[in-house]
């Protein structure tokens, strides 16, 4: 099968918004676009034949539509559409599994819990194999209303209280770059490649962000040695300088800059997202039969103002 980035396409503004970054992905990779709609109206002899047949006309019209933009915004760029039958996320994570990314378009939180506005992108997050990319259209306060929950909405809400003041007007005036949250216990190739190729494709630089967390005795420990604490520290930016080193080498047309920070993860995720074009993070396991995400990638998908690439660490 050709090389190629697929798109997830319905008709709500952040499936656009998506389907722009995947061209815009397709054509810096110079590999082929596919997009895709996942038709889930059940065809029965119930619903007037000539409903269904509409409703096909309508995401026929909305796939030519979005494969026009795409060949316009980059010429050249091979594009080919395809509407599926079945479930969206069964369908769409297989779509995923073949693609070197896929793209969807993601709400954020909605009310009760997290994920019952966006299941469909957080099935396809949780299972794939393959990167998988969240893109939010950009409209200012179209998150004002939602309800936070969880352990993840609560450390992002802390990271947005946490990002205002002198943080943040430095981080507007900033240029755009990549942002990737490493943990250095658990390093992950193709989560470097995938983020150093991305900034590198790009021309951009990459932000290494890694949290590290003093142990639980670290408390008592500060009290007769506060030294402890800048010692930890300094072996945790050691340990980051080292783990990149040989990704600085394969690509040294990037500029790197590294932070370690301590804290929540989370919350220094969502605030560095601020001003990026994209935030990497890594996400650990497989479970085909509940999705399932670590609190970080949960907080950062449903919190970040930039778009969210999730990948599989193995």
């Amino acid at each position: 099968m050709n090389r190629h980035v697929t798109v997830g396409l319905d008709d709500s503004t952040e499936s656009h918004a998506a389907a722009a970054w995947a061209a815009r992905e397709a054509a810096s990779r110079g590999v082929a676009l596919r997009v895709v709609h996942v038709e889930e109206w059940p065809i029965t002899p119930e619903i007037p034949l000539t409903l269904t047949e509409a409703l096909v006309e309508r995401y026929e019209t909305l796939l030519r539509e979005a494969a026009e933009r795409a060949r316009r915004d980059h010429p050249g760029l091979d594009v080919t559409t395809e509407m599926v039958h079945g479930r969206a996320g069964a369908e769409l994570t297989r779509a995923a599994d073949d693609a070197e990314v896929m793209a969807l378009g993601s709400r954020g939180l909605g009310g009760f819990v997290g994920f019952l506005v966006g299941s469909v992108s957080l099935a396809v997050v949780a299972t794939s194999s393959r990167p998988v990319v969240l893109v939010r259209a950009e409209r200012p306060g179209a998150e004002a209303g939602s309800t936070e929950s969880g352990a993840a909405a609560g450390a992002a809400g802390a990271a947005e209280r946490a990002s205002a003041g002198a943080e943040d007007a430095a981080a507007v005036g900033s240029p755009p770059d990549v942002v990737l949250g490493l943990d250095i216990a658990h390093p992950s190739d193709p989560l470097l490649d995938f983020a150093f190729g991305t900034a590198a494709r790009r021309k951009l630089p990459l932000r290494v962000v890694h949290n590290w967390s003093p142990p639980a005795s670290y408390g008592y420990a500060a009290i007769l040695d506060p030294e402890i604490g800048t010692g930890l520290g300094r072996r945790a930016a050691e340990g980051l300088t080292e783990l990149l080193r040989p990704w600085r080498s394969r690509f040294p047309e990037v500029r790197v800059v590294e932070k370690v920070v301590v804290g929540p993860a989370a919350r220094e995720l969502v605030h560095a997202s601020r001003g990026a074009e994209l935030l990497v993070v890594g996400r650990r396991g497989r479970r085909p039969a509940l999705p399932h995400l670590g609190h970080v990638a949960h907080a950062v998908i449903h919190h970040s103002a930039a778009p969210v690439a999730v990948v599989p660490l193995a």
